[in-house]
């Protein structure tokens, strides 16, 4: 008797909905939009700006695979407008090396999705993990950069960078660095010391053939009051899950988060004031949403990301008939994520308010 198990959840969001699809080393990989409004005009090279931040190769301390990334549009746009169709974005996957892959095909590699993925299907595309692999998320930026322009035209910007990696993290707020600096160093970090310090790190981490991990902090600038939804649908919930749906993300907090389990309410509640005639908040504990919808402030919250589980070390596991065996990494891999991850986490966060700010235009006249 044969047993079908379909592969579900590859699509995100409600009115803006993306749906990805292929695999790390198939032909292509892409994505297709829906519900994005007709007439917005898109500027096709930020799309490529934003892919050119998250590609492969792109500096000493990411993974050396060549890939372009360049984006097709094959619908949904004319003459440089959105149309109000679907939108089908393409990218061709040309640097692929199957065979580094092929020590692995009967093997699980630790803290990969290799026996999970055998769990559930039966069967596994063990070329670089196939949809599990991070390549997917290639296609998240090329559909969060228009999800970006959507959200410009009524002046809603977000901004990712790192703040960790490993023991060596930054306390400095948001508010208070330049990140006009972000993009001028390969870490994806606002202070110039710290993100020195950071890429020594990860260059002397790669040396040893292993990997490590870090934060990432995301703030949003302009979202009105009242976008959310107060059950399963919380702004935040979203955002959430959003991030945790990122490759090696392992924790999300937003505002105060876990820090806020130190304080009394009478220090953490956000009390309100009349700012010319604008209603403020005097602190931001809550990231700029309670009761799951925006407060107008600003949003802002924090992710962690393990190490990357592919090691050029050798490791003890099983084959798929539970037989003892080692595992050594091999093929051109992250030694840290976080620097790529950054496009990723801004890509998500515009998907996510894109298709809130659609719903809450639909919800009262």
């Amino acid at each position: 008797m044969i047993t079908f198990v379909i592969m579900a959840g590859n699509t995100f969001g409600h009115t803006f909905r993306i749906t990805t699809f292929g695999e790390s080393h198939g032909k292509a990989i892409g994505v297709i939009i829906d519900g994005c409004p007709s007439g917005l005009l898109l500027d096709i090279s930020f799309i490529q700006k934003e892919m050119a931040r998250r590609k492969p190769g792109q500096s000493k301390i990411v993974t050396q695979r060549k890939e372009e990334d360049q984006v097709e549009i094959l619908s949904g746009v004319f003459e440089n407008k959105t149309t109000g169709t679907p939108i089908h974005l393409l990218i061709w996957n040309k640097d692929q090396r199957s065979k580094d892959y092929s020590h692995i095909q009967d093997k699980y590699r630790p803290s990969h999705a290799d026996f999970t993925f055998d769990a559930k299907w039966g069967h596994r595309d063990y070329r670089g993990g196939g949809r599990s692999s991070a390549r997917e998320t290639a296609a998240r930026v090329a559909a969060g950069a228009i999800a970006k322009q959507l959200l410009s035209h009524f002046g809603i910007h977000m901004n990712a960078y790192v703040y960790a990696v490993g023991e060596i993290e930054m306390d400095i707020p948001y508010d208070k660095l330049n990140m006009d600096v972000v993009e001028s160093n390969p870490v994806r970090c606002p202070d110039s010391v710290f993100a020195e310090k950071m890429e020594d790190y990860i260059k002397k981490v790669r040396k040893d053939g292993d990997t490590v991990g870090g934060k990432i902090a995301c703030y949003i600038k302009g979202v009105p009051a009242g976008w959310g939804e107060p059950v399963f649908d919380k702004l935040h919930a979203d955002l959430g899950k959003a991030m945790l749906s990122i490759n090696a993300c392992k924790g999300f907090e937003i505002g105060s988060g876990f820090s806020g389990t130190k304080m009394r309410g009478s220090s953490h509640n956000d009390l309100f004031e009349n700012v010319e005639g604008t209603i403020k908040t005097k602190t931001n504990f809550s990231g700029g949403i309670q009761g799951g919808i925006s407060n107008g402030e600003d949003i802002y919250f924090h992710m962690a990301f393990k190490p990357v589980a592919t090691i050029i070390q050798k490791q003890d596991s099983v084959d798929r008939n539970g037989n003892p065996t080692k595992v050594k990494g091999k093929g051109r891999h992250d030694p840290c994520v976080v620097p790529r991850a950054v496009p990723i986490v801004e890509a998500m966060a515009a998907l996510v308010l894109a298709d809130h700010m659609l719903r809450q235009r639909s919800s009262r006249l």
